[in-house]
């Protein structure tokens, strides 16, 4: 099994717990999603335990997408903080085999970890209400494009240049996603699909 997990205290307390189980064996402990890529291509371990939350080019969604594309046999379980839709859609959309709080007992973890490893799929059952309640996303697909690129700061003459459109569209584009998305402005916009996990 792999562990990736960004504060060093945690971290610590999860390979001490999970090393007291005799048939759980801890091939790497890492910070990062990049760090939990190249270790499990290295490694190859049979599940990967993974925050949500990490520093670096991948976060914890990031990084299960890659293995899931480069070693599919690497079984994922996610483990958050805080049961965001966002995070919950992304966790499906990236065909993760588990989604587990990190406020769960000790014993769930262990459980979900070997469910996982046998195959089983495991949800955690506070987050169940929540994928009931994922909302579709509204936007389009192109709405989508421009609304990343506000959120990673570009204006609209810039977001024009990048996806071939003029000034103009690109403004109609951001009227429409403020109306769509029932938000205060631009900001708002990105902060209500980041939650969502549209962007």
């Amino acid at each position: 099994m792999l562990l990736a997990e960004d504060q060093h205290v945690i971290r610590g307390a999860l390979v001490a717990l999970l090393g007291l189980e005799p048939d759980l064996k801890i091939v790497d402990a890492v910070e990062s999603g990049d760090a939990a890529v190249a270790s499990a291509l290295v490694h190859r371990p049979e599940v990967a335990v993974l925050d949500i939350d990490m520093p670096g080019r991948l976060d914890g969604l990031g990084a299960a997408t890659e293995l899931r594309a480069k070693l599919p046999g690497c079984r994922v379980l996610m483990l958050t903080g805080h049961g965001k839709p966002g995070h919950l859609r992304r966790a499906l959309t990236a065909k993760v085999d588990g989604f587990l709080l990190k406020t769960a007992p000790p014993e769930r973890l262990v459980t979900a970890i070997r469910e996982v490893a046998a195959g089983g799929r495991v949800l955690d059952p506070e987050l169940a209400v929540t994928a009931w309640d994922l909302a579709d996303n509204p936007l389009t697909p192109r709405e989508v494009d421009v609304l990343r690129l506000v959120a990673g700061g570009a204006e609209a003459t810039e977001i024009a240049d990048r996806l071939f459109l003029s000034s103009g569209t690109v403004r109609n584009y951001l009227t429409a996603i403020v109306a769509k998305l029932n938000a205060r402005n631009r900001t708002d916009a990105v902060r209500i699909a980041a939650e969502a996990g549209w962007i």
